[in-house]
């Protein structure tokens, strides 16, 4: 699911976009070759995800840092809880500790959001996924930390799939040709997904074959019709302010997917603390 490659290549360019000039603070302050440990602390519960991640920064800054993971992603952690101990250089370790936090905290987030959305529905077919709603740059690690979270991820990029969305119909002129244009056009290990807002356009929509349709902002009742009525000739997604205390309702009607942007447009970080042993 990670690529380190890319990985690395992001936290190198957010280590220069954080001290462009060096770190002032800790150069002034610190000797050269001070060594000292430090621990990841857990300050609320959640789910533990970017671990990894956090070490990778460290390390980048100081190839000779010890990092020792005490918990591991996908792990529920509690306030109070050391997730990981770290030995090395004091530089490193400050220059990296905004950064590992940032990244760390963020993940942890979104992961845990989505276990609880999850968790609501482990009892229906449906699955919490994820959406492009994400930052810029950071995508890998968010779906990352949705599936770490026990959710799954819809497509990665626009390359990855076709999903017609209202604009690209009002481009068209109709769903049915856009799905006649898509069809002839991609390759047969793509599928076709289109975003409907009325019944009238779900009814278009399934007659012309598309292979997944997105119930943006239904009611119920219409997604339970959507559901009886596609019968299984289509996957059925519903999409458009999930929340947790709506989503069971939701799975209920069933649907195949519910869609979530807010786990990773909207995420809270997890409280995570970075805290030195006393000299």
């Amino acid at each position: 699911m990670l690529n380190f490659l890319i990985v690395d290549k992001l936290i190198k360019e957010a280590l220069i976009e954080d001290m462009p000039y060096g770190d002032i603070t800790t150069d002034l302050l610190i000797p050269q070759d001070s060594i000292s440990s430090a621990d990841l602390v857990a300050k609320e519960e959640g789910i533990l995800c970017g671990i990894d991640v956090a070490k990778r920064v460290f390390e980048i800054l100081d190839e000779n840092i010890e990092f020792e993971k005490v918990k591991s992603d996908g792990e529920i952690i509690k306030k109070g809880d050391v997730l990981a101990k770290i030995n090395g250089n004091t530089r490193a370790i400050l220059k990296g500790e905004r950064l590992a936090l940032n990244l760390l905290q963020r993940m942890s987030g979104i992961a845990t959001a989505t276990y609880k959305l999850s968790q609501k529905i482990k009892s229906y077919k449906a699955c919490v996924t994820d959406t492009r709603k994400t930052v810029p740059l950071l995508r890998m690690l968010d779906k990352y930390a949705v599936f770490v979270g026990g959710g799954k991820n819809h497509r990665y990029s626009l390359s990855d799939a076709v999903l017609i969305k209202d604009n690209h119909i009002k481009a068209v002129g109709s769903i049915k040709e856009a799905i006649k244009r898509a069809r002839e056009n991609i390759p047969h290990t793509m599928k076709i997904e289109v975003e409907v807002r009325t019944m009238n356009e779900f009814e278009e929509a399934l007659e012309a074959g598309a292979d997944i349709i997105m119930l943006d902002h239904f009611g119920l009742d219409d997604m339970k019709k959507a559901v009886e009525v596609a019968s299984g000739k289509a996957l059925i997604e519903a999409s458009g302010n999930i929340t947790l205390e709506n989503i069971e309702e939701i799975a209920k009607t069933g649907v195949d997917i519910i869609s979530v942007g807010s786990i990773t447009h909207s995420v809270k970080s997890l409280d995570i603390s970075l805290d030195f042993a006393e000299m």
